[in-house]
């Protein structure tokens, strides 16, 4: 065990991360691991065994007082030697006094329990192949979209999808702030440019009702996040997302405590594909779990 050389990855290097994680059936997006380097490239870990991969960890820092633990992987031919749990201690090093979340398997859940981690909720990954839906083409919406605000007319104004990045940041990070215990501008600002993102938004009222993102994975498409105000935004949003790719083979991951977006899945023909623990080592801000009908990543919650 003492041949178990840890550090942090180099940005170019999360990739084997990523690639492990595809080889144990998690299906990865293809630009996921740019993506995740922008949170905090120092919370992406290796164990190298005579300078090669041997274990893999992150533990990215959501500002001073969150991280989200994820890609905790050990080669399957050097499992049970201790490397996984020296690993581990690092990355829960370096979270320091912050408050960690996981995204675990159940198999495991008495594992983190001894590690300070406490059972939120379940997460259950649906999966199927769904056709195409007729919807609406995103358009640009002409009227100012922000935080706080609201114009006179707003009330007039019919529901109205449009692209994800005709909505200022600002709004998107304001309604993230609901659904995720901490800030995430850059993460949020790649996750909705990356090439074969695709990105739409619900705009009611004037303002901001649901929005999300689909993306290319090694299998099918992924859709998350994907948050609405209500089942029928979430609806909305979703219909244009599958509508963006064709369709096809895709995979929502949602909280099962949320019935609505446990139903949403059902009713769209998707089936369990497995299901895993959130599991907390502290207490979180409140978040709308009511929002949340896709969950943006196992990985990095």
């Amino acid at each position: 065990m003492n041949d178990l050389r840890i550090r942090p990855m180099r940005p170019d290097e999360i990739s084997i991360a990523v690639d492990w994680a595809a080889a144990e059936g998690w299906n990865p997006g293809f630009a996921d691991d740019a993506c995740f380097a922008t949170v905090d490239p120092e919370g992406f870990l290796i164990g190298e065994v005579d300078g090669a991969p041997a274990a893999t960890v992150s533990c990215v820092n959501y500002g001073a007082s969150f991280a989200f633990l994820g890609f905790y992987i050990v080669r399957a031919d050097l499992r049970g030697r201790g490397y996984g749990l020296r690993i581990w201690n690092a990355a829960i090093a370096h979270a320091g006094a912050r408050v960690i979340g996981l995204d675990g398997v159940a198999a495991q859940q008495q594992n983190y329990r001894r590690s300070g981690f406490e059972l939120a909720y379940a997460n259950i990954r649906y999966g199927g192949t769904v056709a195409a839906p007729a919807a609406p083409q995103a358009r640009a919406f002409s009227s100012e979209v922000d935080t706080g605000s609201r114009q006179e007319n707003a009330s007039n104004q019919k529901p109205t999808i449009v692209a994800l990045t005709e909505i200022p940041l600002a709004a998107v990070e304001a309604y993230d702030a609901s659904v995720f215990p901490a800030p995430r501008t850059a993460f949020l600002r790649c996750w909705i440019g990356s090439p074969g993102h695709r990105g739409r938004a619900l705009v009611r009222d004037g303002s901001l009702a649901g929005w999300g993102v689909i993306r290319p994975c090694r299998n099918g498409h992924k859709i998350g996040p994907l948050v609405a105000d209500d089942r029928a935004a979430a609806e909305a949003v979703l219909s244009t997302l599958l509508a963006s790719v064709g369709g096809g083979e895709i995979f929502l991951d949602v909280p099962a405590i949320n019935r609505d977006a446990v139903a949403l899945a059902q009713d769209l023909g998707l089936a369990p594909v497995f299901e895993t623990a959130r599991m907390y080592t502290g207490a979180i801000p409140p978040m709308l779990l009511q929002r949340v009908f896709g969950i943006t990543t196992f990985e990095l919650g």
